[in-house]
């Protein structure tokens, strides 16, 4: 089962930190190294914390989960940085395997190994659960394990991967951007990964291209006419 999220109610306890337009876990969380066709890329995951936010904004965590990570982490840093390293090794082998997807080339296999591996532990994790007739796959996010943020990712990856919903997976069409999302529009003709943010700016950019471009030919109208 997919791991959607767009829909749900999230009590939280503090303000949103990130910008969330992918559709799925797994994409957003590709999507927290910002910038990336830049050659300087933004890293926002700076901090375990920072992670446990990303939790907290998904709600693959819940906020009590958050705080009792929050404190985990002051207590025991090192092995928070070792979960962070984690978290950015299955971020970087999930978005290697999209974007070979999404070039139409084979998955790379040393990251489809590595990403099999955080699936594994994933379902040690998995457990199915009946809710209104039918079954769905939960996952136990134990609130003192630092690697529990990861496994509904890794599960949300390996879903995607295994369903129709795949060829639907695009990068946006902003060269300074390209974050992934998952296209569910009615005619899976999106282009952007926010219509607020990289669409407004493509059609500030075409608006003011063709008013540049309609100065000059009217500037150059003129000296033509002078010149007469």
């Amino acid at each position: 089962m997919l791991n959607r999220y767009g829909d749900k109610k999230i009590k939280r306890r503090r303000a949103p930190r990130f910008e969330l337009s992918g559709g799925l876990v797994c994409l957003d969380f590709v999507n927290t190294l910002d910038d990336r066709p830049s050659g300087e890329p933004k890293e926002l995951l700076a901090s375990y914390i920072d992670l446990a936010r990303f939790g907290e904004d998904t709600g693959i965590l819940d906020p009590h989960q958050v705080d009792r990570l929050f404190g985990l982490s002051q207590a025991e840093p090192a092995a928070a940085k070792h979960a962070l390293a984690a978290a950015i090794q299955l971020r970087e082998v999930i978005c290697e395997v999209f974007w070979a997807i999404l070039n139409k080339k084979p998955a790379p296999a040393a990251a489809l190994m590595t990403l099999n591996q955080y699936v594994q532990v994933a379902a040690e994790h998995s457990r199915l659960v009946e809710i209104g007739g039918h079954f769905e796959w939960r996952i136990e996010t134990a609130p003192a394990d630092f690697n529990a943020p990861l496994w509904p990712i890794a599960r949300s990856a390996a879903d995607l991967l295994a369903s129709d919903q795949l060829e639907y997976v695009r990068a946006c069409s902003s060269k300074t951007c390209q974050w992934l999302f998952l296209d569910t529009s009615k005619n899976h003709g999106r282009r952007w990964c926010d219509m607020k943010l990289c669409g407004n700016r493509a059609k500030f950019q075409r608006f003011y291209s063709r008013q540049k471009r309609s100065a000059f030919t009217t500037k150059d109208t003129k000296v033509h006419e002078g010149n007469r």
